[in-house]
Formats: structure tokens, C-alpha cells, sequence
């Protein structure tokens, strides 16, 4: 008897043992099976690694990778598969914020009792945020740089543009990556590179200074050429005698955002950068980008007064600075960005965003960012655009050209967009990156 209650206690252990088991197994695969499909070594889905299911389209349908035959392919017009290469991705999984990679899981689809979106395994179709027009516009524009643009609803948050170049066509790959024309191929430029910024991060300390210096709108400052710091100078593109704060940012000014760099003193500039979301990972749609950075330098050195202009060791991630300027644009709220079209989005109200700078803050900015069109740039250069812009030349070795910049969003109800466009070495930021985000933005107002 003792023996029978003996076993009779062992099976009931080993039985609540087996459903214990079975009850985490539950757990983990209502919560880990769409992970578990989307494995690599998946042969359902998989083929050698390549992703062998699933359509991305355009916003407006357009397919951007499909499968035929069990064989990855891609958009019909080289252009497009160039434009929209960092954004669809490779076969090989390189570019890892591409949309092959990042969304597979949402392409293979799942389904807890079949396993995959449906019993053929065919996959789902996936409409990404982007524009294959525009994308193919903005290569053209951008040709002959290594660099990226990027486009985007302020209001909405979509992503409708963002090439980066180098690039190759997916569907005719290079046989040599270690060609210097493909160096740093496999990097999206807009999400995962890190520049410095020049004059566009004059956008930060002008935020800073409107923020904490009361009389700022009230003064006049002089520009001789340079600012002598100590035992260093602070040198300046020009000879711009006295002007306002709107006149020394239409200048862009060295001298005058120097002083109001040694004035507020590296804490509060490194505050108002992190503020601006300018120094930590952003994630788009669980995509983490990479981070830019501000070091403080000594109080009342030169090397503050460089980094309030944006150099000395600045760096900032394109889609970080694309971001602010939506903050710009929308009283100093930056919209969720997303790289998936988003459907049934009407009202900024129905956004998710993030409150960068004080809408008064944000307000006079604009409105300064307006001025340096009219007053520096040129309005003519940019036919029938409400545009407000900054510029930026940022040094990067005395033997190389500077990095030309060019950020900014255009006042239109009907397209609402934001664009920051880098091209490396590319010289002046208004001359170079201004003709190519004019070019880009004719296309996107008038597609």
C-alpha cells in the first residue's frame, strides 16, 4: 500500500511537473513565437539566410522587394532600387536598418496555430513610409556626393525620403565591395552616421540663448573677422561689424554664437543638446539609430566657443537634427518618426510626440530660419517654397572640403515637410545642400 501511495505521489509530481513545463512553453510561445518563426534558420522562410517571403511596397504601392520563385527581387527601376536601397536592404543582411532585416517579422506574419501569416507561407505585403519618386529624385539630386537626404511629414512623422550614397543597385551587385566607391556602402547614412555639424547646431545654442540670456532681442553685437580667446582665436567667414541676433544668425556668425557660447557656459549648452534629442539612440519603429554627442569644454575657453558653433567635437546623427527641425516647425514638438506608412493619421493630435523646445522657443526660431532665406540664401533659389533654413559648412581637416548641410522645413499646409540634406565635402551648405533640397523639395511639393 505504501508502495502504491509512494508512485501514486511521483506520477502526481511528475504530472504537475509536465504541466508546469507545458504551461511556461504556453507562456514563451504566445510571447516569443513571432521570434521563433522569423529565425534565420527558419527553411519555411529562409533560404541560405535570404528572406524568401513578404512584399514591401511604397506608400503608394509601388513594390520595392518581392519574391519570384522563391528569389528575392526588387523594384523594376534601377533608380529606385538605388534611392531605396538602405531603406528595403540587401540579401546578405548587411545593412541592418533596412526593412528586410528590421521587419521580418512583420513580413514572414504570424499566427500562433499555422506558425507563419498563412498555411501557403507566402507572407504579407508591408507599405513603408517612403516615396519611390522621391527617393529616385533625391538620388539624382545628391549624385556625385557621398551623403544622405531625408524627407519628412512633420505632422505625421512619416519618412517619405531617406537616401544615402554610396549606394549599388541590389539587383546588380557589385562584385567588389572593396572598391573605394563603395566604402561605407553598407551604412545608412541618415540613421547610423555620426557628423559634425558646423552651423546647423547654431540652431541649438540659439535655443539656449533665447531661453536664458533675457535681453537677447534687445542687443546689438559686433563682428570684426575674429574673436581673440585667451591665447586663441575664434576666426569668422566674414567682416559683419554690428547686427542683431537675426542678422548674426542669417550671418552665421561665428564671432556673435561664440560669445553666446562662453555667455551660457558648457553646462547649459550640453543641457539644451541633450534636450534637443542631439546626443542619445533614437528608435524608429524598434530601428536604433546611432547617437550623437556634445563634450563640455573648459568655461570661457575657445574650444566652448567652437562648440557652440558646432565644431570642435560636435557630432550629430542626420535623422537627430531632422527631428528638431519637426520641433521647429510644430511649436517644439517633434512627432513620433516612423519609416511605415501610417494609416488613418488625420490630426497632429493623433501622433505620439516628444516636447524639444518651448513653443515661444520654437516659434522665434522659425521665424529666424525664415529670415536667413530671405535675408542670406535667396528666396528666388527656392521658386514657390515657404522655406525656413539654415545652413552649415562644417570643417573637417584642413586638407578636405567642408561638409555642406542644409536643414529646414517648408510652410505649407499641404505638404508639410521637413528635410536635412549633408553632402560630404560638398563645400558651402547654402550653395551645394541648398540646390539639392531645393531640388528634392520641388519634386515633393509637386508629385
Amino acid at each position: 500500500m505504501k508502495k502504491v501511495r509512494g508512485r501514486t505521489k511521483m506520477l502526481l509530481i511528475l504530472a504537475l511537473i509536465l504541466v508546469a513545463g507545458m504551461g511556461v512553453f504556453l507562456f514563451r510561445l504566445v510571447r516569443d513565437g513571432r521570434q521563433w518563426v522569423s529565425f534565420p534558420a527558419n527553411q519555411a522562410v529562409y533560404s541560405d539566410g535570404v528572406l524568401t517571403v513578404g512584399t514591401l511596397t511604397d506608400r503608394n504601392g509601388t513594390v520595392l522587394a518581392g519574391v519570384s520563385d522563391g528569389q528575392r527581387t526588387y523594384a523594376a527601376y534601377e533608380s529606385v532600387r538605388r534611392g531605396c536601397l538602405h531603406v528595403v536592404g540587401d540579401e546578405s543582411d548587411n545593412i541592418g536598418t533596412g526593412a528586410l532585416t528590421a521587419f521580418a517579422s512583420r513580413l514572414i506574419g504570424y499566427n500562433l496555430i499555422t506558425g507563419t501569416y498563412s498555411l501557403k507561407g507566402e507572407g504579407r505585403s508591408l507599405a513603408l513610409s517612403v516615396d519611390a519618386d522621391l527617393s529616385a529624385a533625391a538620388l539624382e539630386a545628391l549624385e556625385g556626393y557621398r551623403g544622405t537626404v531625408l524627407v519628412c511629414n512633420y505632422k505625421t512623422g512619416e519618412i517619405l525620403c531617406n537616401v544615402s550614397l554610396p549606394a549599388y543597385d541590389p539587383a546588380d551587385p557589385p562584385e567588389d565591395f572593396t572598391d573605394e566607391a563603395y566604402e561605407g556602402v553598407f551604412i545608412n547614412r541618415g540613421l547610423s552616421a555620426r557628423y559634425t555639424p558646423g552651423s546647423v547646431f547654431k540652431i541649438v545654442t540659439l535655443a539656449a540663448a533665447i531661453d536664458n540670456i533675457e535681453d537677447l532681442f534687445d542687443r546689438t553685437f559686433t563682428c570684426e573677422g575674429e574673436t581673440l580667446i585667451g591665447d586663441d582665436t575664434v576666426t569668422c567667414t566674414g567682416y559683419h561689424g554690428e547686427q542683431t541676433i537675426e542678422e548674426a544668425f542669417a550671418n552665421s556668425c561665428n564671432c556673435v554664437f561664440g560669445q553666446l557660447a562662453l555667455e551660457l557656459g558648457p553646462e547649459v549648452l550640453s543641457r539644451y543638446a541633450q534636450r534637443c534629442g542631439l546626443t542619445e539612440p533614437y528608435f524608429i519603429d524598434g530601428i536604433e539609430t546611432a547617437s550623437g554627442s556634445f563634450e563640455q569644454a573648459a568655461p570661457d575657453s575657445a574650444d566652448l566657443a567652437w562648440s557652440g558653433i558646432g565644431q570642435y567635437r560636435d557630432t550629430v546623427v542626420p535623422v537627430e537634427m531632422l527631428r528638431l527641425v519637426c520641433a521647429v516647425a510644430n511649436e517644439g514638438q517633434a512627432p513620433e518618426l516612423t519609416l511605415l506608412k501610417r494609416s488613418g493619421v488625420k490630426l497632429f493630435a493623433d501622433v505620439k510626440t516628444q516636447q524639444l523646445l518651448f513653443p515661444d522657443t520654437a516659434r522665434r526660431i522659425g521665424e529666424m530660419m525664415s529670415y536667413n532665406v530671405a535675408y542670406t540664401y535667396g528666396s528666388e533659389n527656392y521658386p514657390g517654397l515657404s522655406l525656413h533654413a539654415k545652413s552649415g559648412t562644417a570643417e573637417v581637416g584642413a586638407d578636405a572640403n567642408p561638409h555642406a548641410w542644409f536643414v529646414g522645413y517648408i510652410d505649407d499646409a499641404d505638404h508639410p515637410l521637413a528635410f536635412v540634406v549633408i553632402a560630404e565635402n560638398g563645400g558651402w551648405g547654402s550653395s551645394t545642400a541648398g540646390a539639392i533640397a531645393n531640388t528634392v523639395l520641388q519634386a515633393a511639393v509637386g508629385s
